[in-house]
């Protein structure tokens, strides 16, 4: 009988790890790149895997009395968890060498290692409590998945106080008191056994882990810096660590929230004016660096400098077409943008900023009395606003990055879909410009994919694009002009006039002639106005994207990844690149998924076959268990595990569009899922568990039409209301998510050697996770998150088939 007190400390590791996996990704999307953030979070699955391999290898672990191995894994998650922060921090991990250093492969491996260590900890304790009480498997089910809920919002709420490193120090907190609560009382175990050898120099390190915890919080509380020992590290190539090696380059300000860290970097190093003219002849105005995650540096220009040079950036062009306008500004950042407005006589300017962190960083700018500032997403405010514009400008946010890099090509971009230039446009006034400014790449690659967003967002609406788009290119942009009504001659005159007084080159105009183009950044061909006539005059679009040697079709909301670009022609390339470029992994972060996905299946595959190479399978007294019935076993478990991720993660994914940012979709969703999870794992002896499956599935391929619909009403709904239609959305799913693993132990409690099998169904279900992990992505980039869904779906399906082929065969099964 497991205790209480059991299942508080479980609910306590279950809260740490998860917070800490959730500020990993923080952690990491600071210190290094988004896809390194979810490389080692996904591979840190492992760990549950690896600690049901644990437990099948060694069975007697699962014998050990509760109390004693809760207490004693709580403790090593506390200490693994500040080991794998500090490791990671202490011996960084620098991808751009790994193709010719290979000492970084093994940075590399060690990093996953540490990660993955506190999770081997936290599902060895779930592990052992479902062998020692297979028959309370819902209750612990239950528990773990309650604390992880938990977990969810402690990552949410305490970056704000305690900032990301804070944060890691209060995960090992929580787990070190998960060891107190549980840790064996006078001398002796809770089954009457002597306590464990470690009893003094445990309780040593709870102590030490809990002072360390309260010192840490309370200097970041009073508003003190953390300790220098925790101080997070950036990767040279973030452009944080590049400003400030500029002489004389401090910063100024860093604050994080539940979903960045912002820093304000004072330099007479900062001039960054994308776009700017090169016949601008003064100085730049001067400038602070503003970052969001150590990266993408936008400028904030300084009271009271010389306004003349927002005349020579592209934007400036929609305020020559409409002097005096009504304009709204979609994520200004630093507020350049918001700048160039008011020098060139905007009667008024919306700024829709997501991050209140910004606003208060460049607080001089938005507090001019001409600046209306809404803190929410574009999204969410275009859906909501019934103000009509005259002006709409999509911000420039980041920084160059070649698209080779691949760099950015995990990332979800809902400012960049189809639906997302619809919904700019229906705020429009009938005469209105849409302006969008993108990096000029070499070959055309998202400049032409931006063309492709307009030109598909206007057929669309039942409008001939042909009419209603203008573009023109400097030095290093490229700036589309999108209009609902035609453009009128003397506008496209405007247009002309504007771009060769400022030696910018036209790329498309309604009335566009090829001798017009290629006249001031001469290019050997004029390979911009040939892409986006090519694929505005093209027969076939489709057939126009499969020739193009990039992939540029537009993004839509079920497939939001404006930076990627690969294709598989390019693999040769790449191949024969590698190591011999500063890009990253040869140039196409699409193979980084593939390396991972190929880790996942051979660490899966040993995490797997490990007890049956070390260990005997659990026999009958009259003889060993059938081979079928031992793969149904792990066929059940290994499917439900690859589902509740290829579901999970697609939904979290989708859901940053409904919530506005990544942090607050991980959180709500996992909280959601987990919560409800938690419930049904409760309630699950008390449901039909066939008929659960089958509801689970038409469920899941439901969610690809029923989100749409939902996010088109109550998209401009307030935050707080669309956490609510997210909780109400996702709440039945998550509890039908809950009951097939608790079943499938009870599956197994029939029988002697049925039960001893539990462990390795750990181990398979775990191993299965991190391939779905990785899976999920790799499936989203290439198909969309409907695809996603669907082969979720069909895991859950084959779990139902496999356990209603084994009933039908008489052998025990989930009923």
């Amino acid at each position: 009988m497991i205790r209480p007190r059991a299942y508080l400390g479980l609910f306590l590791l279950s809260a740490a790890t998860l917070a800490f996996e959730i500020n990993l990704t923080r952690l990491f999307s600071v210190a290094q790149f988004y896809h390194f953030a979810f490389m080692i979070v996904s591979l840190a699955l492992l760990g549950f895997g690896a600690s049901g391999t644990a437990l099948a290898v060694n069975p007697g672990w699962g014998h050990v009395p509760p109390s004693s191995s809760l207490s004693g894994m709580s403790l090593a998650c506390a200490v693994s968890i500040l080991g794998a922060y500090l490791l990671a921090n202490w011996l960084p991990f620098d991808s751009f060498s790994l193709a010719w250093d290979r000492r970084q492969a093994a940075v590399l491996a060690l990093h996953y290692a540490a990660s993955a260590a506190p999770f081997f900890f936290g599902g060895m304790a779930v592990g052992i409590l479902l062998t020692a009480s297979p028959q309370t498997a819902s209750q612990t089910y239950a528990v773990s998945l309650l604390g992880a809920a938990m977990g969810c919002v402690v990552a949410l709420v305490a970056p704000s106080r305690l900032g990301g490193e804070g944060t890691a120090v209060l995960s090992s907190g929580l787990s070190a008191l998960g060891a107190l609560v549980t840790y064996p009382a006078r001398g002796k175990a809770a089954d009457g056994r002597k306590a464990p050898l470690w009893r003094l120099p445990g309780w040593l390190l709870i102590a030490g882990l809990l002072a360390f915890w309260f010192l840490d919080s309370g200097l970041r509380l009073s508003g003190q810096p953390a300790l220098p020992l925790l101080q997070l590290r950036l990767s040279p190539y973030k452009s944080l660590a590049y400003a400030l090696q500029y002489p004389g380059a401090e910063v100024i300000y860093q604050k994080w929230n539940a979903f960045s860290r912002v820093d304000v970097v004072r330099s007479p190093g900062v001039r960054s004016l994308p776009g700017l003219s090169y016949r601008y002849s003064q100085p730049p105005p001067p400038q602070h660096g503003l970052l969001v995650d150590g990266d993408d540096l936008s400028p904030i220009v300084l009271p009271n400098s010389d306004p003349t040079f927002a005349d020579y950036l592209p934007t400036a062009i929609a305020f020559h077409l409409r002097p005096n306008a009504e304009a709204l500004i979609l994520e200004p950042r630093g507020g350049l943008d918001v700048a160039t407005a008011l020098a060139l006589g905007a009667r008024r300017v919306t700024a829709v900023e997501m991050n209140p962190l910004i606003v208060e960083a460049a607080r001089h700018l938005y507090a001019d009395p001409r600046v209306r500032v809404i803190v929410e997403s574009d999204r969410s405010y275009l859906r909501r606003a019934e103000a009509q514009y005259d002006v709409i400008v999509l911000s420039l946010a980041t920084t160059y990055h070649p698209v080779r890099s691949g760099a950015y090509s995990l990332a979800e971009d809902y400012r960049y879909t189809v639906e997302a230039f619809q919904d700019a446009l229906a705020r429009l006034n009938d005469d209105g410009v849409f302006v969008v400014t993108r990096w000029l790449q070499v070959p055309p690659s998202e400049e032409v994919r931006a063309f492709a967003l307009a030109l598909t967002a206007l057929e669309r609406m039942g409008r001939d694009p042909a009419q209603r788009l203008a573009a023109f290119r400097g030095y290093t942009t490229a700036t589309l002009l999108v209009k609902k009504d035609p453009f009128t001659p003397d506008e496209l005159a405007n247009v002309r006039e504007f771009a060769a007084s400022r030696a910018f080159d036209l790329i498309y105009a309604p009335d566009i002639q090829p001798e017009e183009v290629n006249q001031y950044n001469v290019l050997p061909e004029p390979v911009y106005y040939q892409a986006f006539t090519g694929l505005l005059r093209a027969s076939s679009r489709a057939a126009w994207y499969a020739a193009y040697p990039f992939e540029v079709a537009p993004p839509t909301d079920d497939r939001p990844f404006f930076g990627h670009f690969f294709k598989w022609s390019q693999a040769g390339q790449v191949m024969a690149e590698l190591g011999k470029t500063w890009q990253p992994f040869g140039g196409a972060g699409y193979f980084v998924l593939l390396a991972l996905l190929s880790l996942a299946l051979v660490m899966a595959g040993v995490l797997i076959l490990l007890p049956v190479a070390v260990a005997r399978v659990s026999r009958r007294p009259d003889g060993p268990l059938a081979a079928r019935q031992v793969l149904a076993v792990l066929i059940y478990f290994g499917l439900i595990g690859l589902g509740f991720l290829l579901i999970e993660i697609p939904l979290i994914q989708r859901f940053i569009l409904f919530l506005g940012h990544p942090a607050y979709a991980l959180t709500a969703v996992l909280f959601t899922l987990l919560l409800f999870s938690g419930l049904g794992s409760q309630l699950s002896p008390h449901v039909a568990h066939t008929w659960a499956l089958v509801a689970l599935v038409v469920g899941v391929l439901s969610i690809p039409r029923l989100l749409p619909a939902v996010f088109h009403l109550a998209l401009g709904f307030p935050l707080a209301l669309r956490l609510g239609v997210t909780a109400i959305v996702l709440a039945p799913l998550g509890f039908l998510m809950g009951i097939p693993f608790p079943t499938g132990v009870r599956w197994m409690t029939g029988t002697d050697d049925y039960a001893r099998l539990i462990p390795w169904a750990w181990a398979v279900n775990g191993a299965a996770s991190v391939i779905s992990a990785v899976l999920a992505a790799l499936l989203a980039l290439s198909f969309g998150f409907s695809v996603v869904l669907l082969v979720g779906a069909l895991c859950y399906a084959g779990a139902w088939l496999t356990a209603l082929v084994q009933q039908r065969a008489g052998g025990p099964s989930p009923r």
